[in-house]
């Protein structure tokens, strides 16, 4: 496990618990990968996720987050932090149908890793915001091509891109 340093373990405290999602951000280099399939999991259970939802959770992940970088005194970003693996992964799947969950979580892990403009300079904002905004713009980045997938294979877009370019005439 990958404790903080300093005495008394910070997820002991609700934005602890929170941020490293019940201590799950402990687990070391898989622990965003974990938190993700959790996330992915939990729209089997509750079906879609909505604006409310990313909203709060949002909200409390970067106040949390941004309480337990305090309490660690860390000058960067704790890697046990991976409440922002969940509002990026519910980002990426916002107001989609949860069929689309597989797909969105294997490109979302690409992201995630990767790390992409802008979600890069989103994540270096301070404290908690920066943690979240960073995973919540990486889904974003995510949910438009989940959009832009669906419209080309599923609603005729290549048909249309096909006709417009006059191939197969």
């Amino acid at each position: 496990m990958n404790w903080p340093k300093r005495g008394t373990p910070a997820f002991y405290t609700w934005y602890g618990i929170v941020s490293t999602l019940c201590g799950l951000g402990c687990l070391g280099g898989f622990a965003g990968a974990a938190a993700t399939l959790i996330s992915c999991l939990s729209l089997f259970v509750i079906g879609s996720i909505g604006g409310a939802a990313l909203c709060v959770t949002a909200v409390v992940g970067a106040v949390a987050s941004d309480r337990y970088v305090k309490r660690v005194d860390a000058s960067d970003r704790p890697q046990e932090i991976v409440i922002d693996r969940v509002a990026g992964y519910w980002a990426s799947m916002l107001w989609l149908d949860s069929s689309y969950a597989i797909v969105a979580f294997l490109l979302f892990r690409i992201v995630d890793v990767l790390k992409p403009f802008p979600a890069s300079i989103a994540g270096r904002m301070p404290g908690g915001v920066g943690i979240m905004a960073g995973g919540i713009l990486g889904g974003s980045m995510v949910n438009v091509m989940m959009r832009i997938i669906s419209w080309m294979f599923f609603s005729g877009g290549i048909d249309l891109i096909y006709r417009y370019l006059g191939v197969g005439e």
